[in-house]
């Protein structure tokens, strides 16, 4: 990803009202985008990944299977297909699961999750993951209440959203 990939800014509607480049968006805080999968298998465990330690925001942290900006005239499905592919070299079919308001854990990104079920083998981009895990819900939400600095703020409100838990925390 170059320095001038660019965003749609949007207001507190998620309406947008400007195109910038990343680094100005991220730079200025300002709102915009972002999608996140989460992949299960048949079993019912889904795919967590282990962030890059060269990105540029929660280095070195578990999240979403697949997640990434919703780039500039692109939809967030279309968005969150892209990144399954990007991230994992699988295509499967996706689900709307929930969405998240733009807020400080997101990032400032208005989130729209979606669900996928695959059992390709997963070919992660080097460049993004260091290391995938399979895990079940329980496991997971084990994990995130014990050890929530393990895991990437927008993962945790996202788990939150998907698991239908009011509060902050993965109860």
């Amino acid at each position: 990803m170059t320095s001038e990939e660019l965003f749609d800014v949007v207001d507190e509607n998620d309406c947008v009202v400007a195109v910038m480049t990343r680094r100005e968006v991220h730079r200025q805080k300002l709102l915009h985008r972002a999608v996140h999968i989460f992949v299960f298998r048949d079993d019912g465990r889904m795919l967590i990944h282990f962030r890059h330690p060269d990105k540029e925001e929660f280095p070195s942290v578990w999240t979403s299977s697949a997640s990434g900006h919703v780039s500039t005239g692109e939809t967030y499905r279309q968005s969150a297909e892209r990144e399954l592919t990007e991230e994992l070299g699988i295509s499967a079919p996706i689900e709307f699961a929930a969405r998240v308001a733009a807020c400080p854990e997101t990032s400032h990104e208005f989130t729209e999750l979606f669900v996928a079920r695959s059992s390709d083998e997963i070919r992660f981009d080097p460049n993004e993951i260091t290391d995938i895990r399979w895990v079940t819900l329980d496991e997971v939400r084990n994990e995130v209440n014990e050890r929530p600095e393990l895991f990437s703020p927008a993962f945790i409100v996202l788990l939150t959203a998907f698991l239908g838990v009011p509060s902050k925390g993965v109860s």
